[in-house]
């Protein structure tokens, strides 16, 4: 499992984290966002790929858990 922390960056930046890191092919994939775009925008990308995706927010945080 692959995590990333894509906190502070502004997207596309983390789409293209994730791009990257499904270049691996693994089946489960975690990153942590800070901004509600970046969550809408990855989970997009994601699913896209063929990934459930499930969403938690502590704190103005929201963890992406992708799984296929």
């Amino acid at each position: 499992m692959t995590q990333l922390d894509a906190r502070g960056l502004s997207c596309p930046e983390p789409v293209i984290l994730i791009r990257k890191a499904m270049a691996g092919k693994e089946p489960r994939y975690e990153m942590v966002v800070d901004n509600p775009v970046s969550r809408e925008n990855v989970t997009r990308y994601a699913e896209h790929q063929g990934y459930r995706v499930t969403v938690t927010e502590e704190q103005g945080e929201y963890k992406l858990v992708m799984t296929k």
